[in-house]
């Protein structure tokens, strides 16, 4: 779950992070973040967790990322993003984000695990809120009606998925098919046996078994997918 939010990072390569909270969430985002080529700085207040993740991260820390001064002579400062991976004390992750809006850290990521939550974080600066939770259950709900093998929702309703082709678009080009006309949804790509991924063209011909990979609004993705030869 955690490695699905990580993609939706929005940082350069090499950036240097730091994750302030080594639960599941946190240690997963962290250590995702670590194999796209990004340094790690992880703080926790659990001895334990600092331990099991010292030898993975950059470095990890076991510090009250509460308190302003700690994280100042930490060196948090220095650093462009920050995540607040916090579990589910509301009050140490709220008060995590406002020891990091006083650093002045331009760009902030707060998990939340209530819409309260998110909405008190975004009110205090948080440039970013997730809901891990609610947004997995979101994804598995769409992978369960076996439309959708993949799929992943970003901001304002956009997604990205991968679905096996409609009946609607078999033996066809996308330009006959019109899929974006009448869907509103672009084809990026297709993976067709055990052939390479192709990008997608006009001229791209779309055979019965074929899997799409997709971009556009939930909902039109969700009609797509689930759409018959006469739909077309």
């Amino acid at each position: 779950m955690a490695r699905l939010f990580s993609e939706q990072f929005a940082f350069s390569a090499g950036d240097s992070i730091v994750v302030i909270g080594l639960g599941r969430f946190g240690g997963s985002v962290a250590q995702s973040l670590m194999r796209l080529g990004h340094d790690v700085m992880g703080i926790d207040r659990d001895s334990d967790l600092v331990q099991k993740w010292s030898n993975v991260l950059t470095c990890a820390v076991q510090a009250d990322s509460t308190d302003v001064n700690v994280m100042r002579q930490l060196g948090v400062a220095d650093f462009s993003h920050a995540i607040v991976g916090i579990g589910t004390d509301m009050s140490s992750s709220l008060m995590t984000l406002m020891a990091l809006t006083e650093l002045q850290i331009r760009d902030i990521w707060v998990k939340a695990f209530t819409a309260e939550h998110g909405q008190i974080a975004q009110r205090i600066g948080a440039h970013h809120v997730v809901y891990p939770e609610a947004d997995m259950g979101a994804r598995v709900a769409h992978l369960i009606t076996g439309r959708m093998i993949d799929f992943i929702e970003f901001d304002d309703g956009f997604a990205i998925a991968r679905i096996h082709a409609p009946a609607c678009t078999h033996n066809k080009t996308l330009l006959t098919s019109r899929v974006r006309e009448h869907f509103g949804v672009t084809v990026v790509g297709l993976k067709r046996g055990n052939t390479e991924f192709e990008h997608a063209t006009a001229d791209t011909m779309i055979l019965p078994g074929d899997l799409l990979v997709v971009s556009g609004l939930t909902s039109k993705i969700e009609r797509l997918a689930g759409s018959t030869a006469k739909d077309a």
